[in-house]
């Protein structure tokens, strides 16, 4: 038996209900395969998030099985429908096998989408997601993120206490989603007080700017719910002097320090976030659906939390990268969702031995 049926029968025998499927180099059959031309079509690049998501998707194109199966192609519309539209139609007019999305707008590019897709071109969406209904879904539940983020809260505090929500861009889906999660939970434990409900646009300084203008006129603050710019929240609570409260939060590299405690402030988190590997799922999921390997439907990732316990420097938090930088680039060994080294995302090189897992739920 092989090093990798190995690995599969012991992941099979455990009963993960996950379809673990290591990427690994040097498989020799790979380059008999069919060669795919996959491009990712971006609708922004202007922050963190989105360069760490090129960054992986370039590297995984280094990486085998892409690397001798993918001709891949990234393009980038600055969150300009039109642009965006456009470069699509150029991806129709090169005759691409696939196209990996992440849209400008949920409902603007159906009728660009529909014209791929009625050609036999494959798209599949992920992060914003589409409303065309020829397009193949990727994507974690907002609304569970939402939700489990307050669940952690109402343990940490039994109940009973004061909080407040830092929410995102208002009017956004995933805004919606994740405050609709917690909302949730907050009807079922009438012990909870939200005392304040105010928007950090998911950017550290904006978070840090709003949490500091409302913190003179609060009460003492039993926990945070942030759907992002983490650790600016608690910046601002450590420059009016106040505790840190147990705080459940996106998966900023800053927060995630504090989780640690360093930097001299120590906070009990609970962390997770819509990750930069989403590109990846979506990029194996075409790649796979071309090939005949997995039926051609939507997937549902997992959402993944940790908490202080679960952290581990060097592999889901860095010292050597700044605050702003997003750690669930990867969900950390070949049994989740992706494993992915850090010099993918941070500069979309390929990972020194090779090795990446991408594994898609049981088909």
């Amino acid at each position: 038996m092989t090093h990798q049926a190995t690995r599969r029968a012991l992941l099979q025998t455990a009963g993960l209900g996950i379809a673990a499927l290591p990427l690994l180099v040097a498989r020799p059959s790979f380059a008999a395969n069919k060669t795919y031309k996959i491009a990712l079509s971006n609708s922004y690049i202007g922050n963190k998030w989105r360069l760490e998501m090129e960054n992986v998707f370039k590297a995984a194109l280094l990486m085998e099985p892409f690397k001798s199966q993918v001709q891949g192609s990234v393009f980038n519309s600055g969150n300009d429908v039109s642009k965006q539209s456009q470069q699509i139609s150029n991806l129709i007019a090169e005759r691409v096998d696939a196209i990996v999305l992440d849209a400008a707008s949920p409902t603007a590019l159906n009728g660009i989408i529909h014209q791929a897709t009625s050609r036999g071109i494959l798209v599949v969406c992920f992060d914003n997601a589409v409303t065309a209904p020829s397009a193949i879904k990727v994507n974690i539940s907002q609304y569970d993120l939402g939700k489990g983020w307050a669940e952690w809260i109402v343990k940490q505090i039994n109940g009973q206490g004061n909080v407040i929500m830092v929410t995102g861009v208002a009017g956004t889906q995933v805004d919606l989603d994740r405050n609709k999660g917690a909302d949730s939970v907050w009807a079922k434990n009438p012990g909870i007080k939200v005392v304040n409900r105010f928007t950090g646009m998911w950017d550290s300084s904006t978070a840090e700017r709003n949490t500091a203008a409302v913190l003179p006129s609060l009460p003492k603050i039993d926990a945070i719910w942030c759907q992002g710019g983490t650790d600016g929240v608690l910046k601002a609570f450590i420059s009016a002097n106040r505790p840190l409260p147990p705080t459940a939060g996106e998966a900023e590299n800053g927060f995630r320090k504090m989780m640690l405690g360093i930097g001299g402030h120590k906070v009990e988190g609970y962390s997770a976030g819509s990750p930069p590997y989403l590109s990846l799922m979506a990029l194996e999921l075409a790649r796979r659906i071309l090939e005949g390997s997995y039926p051609k439907k939507n997937i549902d990732v997992p959402n993944v939390f940790l908490s202080n316990a679960d952290l581990k420097l060097g592999v889901n938090v860095f010292t050597d990268q700044p605050d702003s930088f997003f750690d669930d680039f990867t969900a950390g060994g070949p049994t989740s969702p992706v494993d992915i080294c850090a010099a993918a995302a941070v500069s979309g090189s390929a990972c020194p031995d090779g090795k990446l897992y991408i594994n898609l739920p049981k088909a």
